[in-house]
Formats: structure tokens, sequence, C-alpha cells
């Protein structure tokens, strides 16, 4: 439920994803949050999930769900080409916003929705749960409290079986791709560690491979990083894998840690500590990381609660990706045009 005392949020929904469901609708209902509206490119999808999850009405347009004056926060799930337009638009109309990364299609993209939540003076968010999670927080207090030392180097893979042929994350004009659906986690996660690393990383080297009948998509693509601080970092992300990975390995002067499901920290909320005096593992709860998201942007609208994420995050870690795809022989996303 929400906090006593705390007004919940009145949100609405852009699209029937089939991300919603766990990344919003579950989180909203243990928040005691209002699904105020939802809009989908055909009404019917929409009806049906609304009569589904309880969301209150339906608008016949994506404009129309942004005019509604009771909607204050919008939800973008939509295709990845989707989210820059989208997002600008919801700023644009006042909303509070929190979407799926990445939160463009490329950097130039994400700069303009940097000025525009600015403009805006609105709450924004990028998508990217895990960093909520105590797993991914007690890794970063192994660093922090020196259990592991100095950062030495971190790895990170993000790989998923491929999805269908016809799947837009095969798009590349509605600006699909490994690293953009997958790759964003790795090298977020990379990024995150500046703290005990001197500072931001900067990319050293990049490869990857094409898609088959999807030419300019990335199948696979793997990054190498460095730290100011002389630590590095590999982010490598596949989505065509064997099967399902979402590991994060960190090395220290004193030791590892090692998080085998960082992303859906609720399937395996294992942390595995390896040091000289031996190795344990520690389990940090399988509450989802959506529902820790969505408290905490919550709270950021509701009281002013500082978050981690912002739309300065977003376009840092958009450079990084596009900047990922230049050095691998890829072109960075195009624009999508708005749709409704």
């Amino acid at each position: 439920m929400s906090e006593p005392g705390r007004e919940p949020l009145r949100i609405g929904v852009l699209g029937a994803a089939r991300i919603t469901e766990r990344a919003l609708v579950d989180p909203a209902r243990a928040g005691g949050h209002r699904l105020v509206a939802v809009a989908a490119r055909d009404r019917g999808r929409a009806e049906t999930f609304a009569a589904q999850h309880g969301v209150e009405r339906v608008h016949d347009s994506y404009g129309d769900l942004l005019a509604d004056p009771e909607v204050e926060v919008v939800y973008n799930p939509l295709a990845n080409g989707l989210h820059g337009p989208w997002n600008l638009a919801a700023l644009a109309a006042g909303k509070h916003v929190l979407t799926e990364k990445p939160s463009a299609s490329n950097a130039e993209e994400a700069a303009e929705v940097r000025e525009a939540a600015a403009k805006a003076g609105a709450g924004f968010m990028e998508g990217f749960h895990y960093l909520f999670h105590p797993v991914t927080r007690r890794l970063h207090e192994l660093l922090a409290g020196g259990e592991l030392g100095e950062l030495r180097r971190v790895e990170t893979l993000v790989a998923i079986p491929a999805p269908d042929d016809a799947d837009p994350r095969w798009s590349l004009p509605l600006a699909g791709g490994a690293v953009m659906d997958l790759g964003c986690y790795s090298l977020h996660a990379v990024r995150m560690l500046a703290p005990w690393a001197g500072g931001a990383p900067r990319l050293v080297s990049a490869r990857g491979g094409e898609r088959a009948g999807a030419p300019g998509v990335d199948e696979w693509i793997d990054a190498e990083l460095e730290f100011p601080g002389g630590a590095t970092g590999a982010a490598r992300c596949h989505m065509a894998y064997g099967e399902l990975e979402m590991s994060c390995r960190i090395v220290g002067s004193r030791g590892e840690a090692l998080a085998p499901n960082f992303v859906l920290p609720h399937q395996d909320d294992r942390v595995v500590v390896r040091t000289e005096e031996g190795e344990r593992v520690e389990r940090l709860g399988t509450r989802s990381s959506y529902t820790y998201q969505l408290d905490a942007f919550a709270a950021h609208v509701r009281g002013g609660a500082a978050l981690p994420l912002d739309a300065d995050d977003a376009l840092a870690t958009m450079t990084l990706i596009d900047e990922c795809y230049t050095a691998a022989g890829f072109r960075p996303r195009p624009r999508t045009a708005l749709l409704s």
C-alpha cells in the first residue's frame, strides 16, 4: 500500500505491452497507486488490457491520454524507437515520465529529452529497475565497505534466446538491436561503479555481429571499457543466446562477488562472495525490482526524494550505446517518427 498520508500516483499507460504487467501493474497494485488510463494503437487491445488489470478508462489515442488532466505520471513501454518521441510529448504535456529503457533512439534525441525534462520541471526516470534491488545495492556495499578491496574488473553479460524474427526488437526503424534491448543493462551496470573507480568509464573497443536478415541490427556486441583508476570492464550482450543469462561479476584486489541474475533478481536473489576467508552465499530477497523502482519514483514525485536515475544519466548511457555501435561497425539507431 502507499505510505500513510501520501496520495497514490495517478498513472497513464502508453500501449498494452507485455512487460507492463510485471513492470508496472503489479508494482502499482502493491503500492496502492491508481492506473487511471491506457491507450493503444488498437483500442480493442487497450480495452482488454484495462479489463484485465483494473485500469479506470481507455483513451482513443496516446495524445488523448496525455491530454487527460487526471493523468500525472506516464509510463512508456512502447517499442524502443517510440520512447523518445512519446517521452518528449509527455514532458511537453507536463507529465512525470517513467520510461522503459533506453530513453531514446540515440544520444541526440536523449539530449532533447533531457532538455525537455529540465524545461518541464517534471520527474523523469529511465527504467533500470535492477539498480533499486538489494542485490545490486549489496554489490555496491561490498565495494564501498572495502571487503573486496580496490575495484579491478567488472564483467556483465545480459543474454536471452532469440525472439521471433517478427519481433520489433529486430527492427532497425524501431531502434532495435541487442545493445538497445539488453546491452543497455550491461553498460549501465558498469557505469554505476564509477564512484569506486575514479570516475566514469570510457569505451576502449567493441565488436559485434549482425542479425541474419536484419541489416544494420546487432545480434550481439562485446564492449571493453576502462575506468580512470585503471579498473577495466567487459559489457556483453547477446539476443540469440542458448539460454538466459544476466550476470554481473565484480573483481577486487581482495576478493570478488557474483550476482548470477542482477537484472531479474526475483528469479535468483543470490550474491556469491569469495575472499581469502572463503566463499559465502547471501540471499537478498525476491521482492520485485520493479516494485522497489516504483516506490522510489513515487517518493520522488510525492516527496522530492532524490533519484539515482534521471535524464542526465539516460543521456550518458545513450552516448555510450552510440559509441559502442560506432566502434563495432554499426550506425547508431535512427529516430522514429511519432505514431499515434
